[in-house]
């Protein structure tokens, strides 16, 4: 996609996946406070992020529902500081579900948020699955997150054929 990308990941899968398609790999501590100071330091360094919160899957797997919605709090907290840096673009979603009743990882759609000034307005007023369900986006594949991205981005010369 001709992207500076950085990526800020715990999870030593995610930090591998991320040097694998080109990222650079930052240390950008464990907590989740720790990555986002390390976003606002290399923000204008970089074109792309890809910030990875393992909590919320780690406590789904645990089965520890209260934990997981805590985790769940916690990012929802931070995104006005990441909204603060003006991205042109913020997705905020994951590579699959875990629900705490199942204690894995589950066939469940995935909820996606996806802000930009291109977005069109919709319907949903909170982030969940259902309410993603209804949402503009709706449900689809995720092998167009990234063409999504772009396009909202104004960084692609054409969308479909």
């Amino acid at each position: 996609y001709g992207l500076k990308a950085a990526a800020l990941a715990v999870y030593p899968m995610y930090k591998g996946l991320a040097r694998l398609v080109g990222m650079d790999v930052l240390d950008a501590g464990a907590s989740l406070q720790e990555q986002i100071a390390t976003l606002g330091r290399v923000w204008k360094e970089y074109d792309f992020f890809f910030l990875h919160y393992k909590y919320t899957d780690s406590t789904g797997e645990d089965g520890n529902f209260a934990a997981k919605v805590q985790m769940i709090e916690q990012l929802d907290a931070a995104i006005p500081q990441i909204r603060a840096l003006r991205p042109d673009v913020l997705i905020v979603t994951g590579d699959h579900s875990t629900p705490s009743k199942l204690r894995s990882h589950s066939w469940h759609p995935v909820p996606t948020l996806l802000l930009a000034d291109t977005c069109r307005p919709d319907e949903a007023t909170k982030f969940g699955e259902r309410d993603c369900l209804r949402g503009g986006l709706g449900q689809f594949p995720a092998q167009y997150l990234m063409l999504l991205a772009m396009a909202h981005a104004r960084r692609l010369g054409k969308y479909g054929a």
